[in-house]
């Protein structure tokens, strides 16, 4: 049986590392976008009784959505006997409850939109809190995975005497496994959200790891003002500026050059590309298509 990987526009660094580990042929497909604002998709390769891989961040999933769902319609339109989702960063799982009367549960609702147009999901280090597993909203398999290892490994190949430090109460076991796996110590921020944009962050026994570098982990960098409040606090308690590293660089407006300009070492996986992406989730996808038989 065929094993083919098709990667939607800017997947393609990350689709060339995965397929020459996992013995997949990538294949093309062409998006042509309409002046009318619809899309036009065609696939450039025979799928006919192929496995489909389609690998899609959905960050900015509004834009994405429907042509990733036109591509899968084509895909089995022309043959391909199954097609799995590799989104290595996964929307709409924030908005995970009712929080205001009227609103809708997001969350569960792109969930059922998925798992009716995919035979299974793969995702890596998604949102998960009032919804514990994915399998409680996606009815097809879908597997989660955790870049925490990958991470670890590149504090202990880049950082001189790491100090792991989560950015919240809710991140504790997060930065433990974090630190566990690169064998060093981790501490975690209390932290005040005052509005939208700012943050007041202090880090307890700040005295005890001044020899430390410190290293600031999250899921998601987004506005960026969680890590600038604690590095200003770490500096000026005498320790040097942190390295920042985060799973996802989503990255508001302006945050990434916010960063920067406050001298901050910003480092993240190619699950979204950027130019800070340093830690390759290709083996640990790999992983996952090995666990699922995919």
């Amino acid at each position: 049986m065929k094993r083919l990987l098709l990667a939607l526009p800017g997947q393609e660094e990350l689709a060339k590392s995965l397929a020459a580990i996992a013995d997949l042929e990538v294949i093309d497909g062409i998006w042509h976008r309409f002046p009318d604002g619809e899309t036009q998709v065609q696939i450039c390769s025979d799928v006919s009784k192929a496995d489909v891989i389609v690998l899609c961040h959905l960050h900015h999933a509004d834009d994405k959505i429907l042509p990733l769902f036109l591509a899968v319609a084509t895909l089995r339109d022309l043959g391909a006997s199954t097609v799995g989702l590799v989104a290595p960063y996964l929307a709409y799982m924030r908005q995970d409850k009712r929080f205001r009367d009227g609103e809708g549960i997001s969350a569960r609702y792109f969930a059922a939109l998925i798992s009716q147009q995919f035979d299974w999901l793969i995702t890596v280090d998604p949102h998960l809190h009032r919804i514990h597993t994915l399998t409680e909203v996606y009815s097809i398999p879908a597997v989660a995975l955790t870049a925490t290892d990958a991470i670890a490994s590149w504090i202990k190949e880049n950082v001189s005497k790491p100090l792991v430090i989560g950015p919240d109460a809710e991140s504790e076991q997060w930065a433990k496994k974090v630190a566990n796996a690169a064998h060093c110590p981790y501490e975690v921020l209390s932290k005040e959200r005052l509005g939208d944009r700012e943050v007041r962050v202090s880090l307890p026994h700040v005295a005890d790891y001044l020899d430390r570098t410190p290293v600031l982990v999250d899921d998601i960098i987004s506005t960026g003002r969680t890590m600038i409040e604690a590095g200003e606090h770490l500096v000026k308690a005498g320790l040097p500026t942190p390295v920042c590293i985060a799973v996802h660089g989503v990255f508001a407006e302006g945050s990434l050059e916010e960063m920067t300009n406050a001298k901050m070492r910003v480092v993240t996986s190619n699950s979204i590309a950027n130019i800070c992406s340093q830690i390759d989730l290709a083996p640990l996808i790999k992983e996952g298509l090995d666990k699922l038989g995919a």
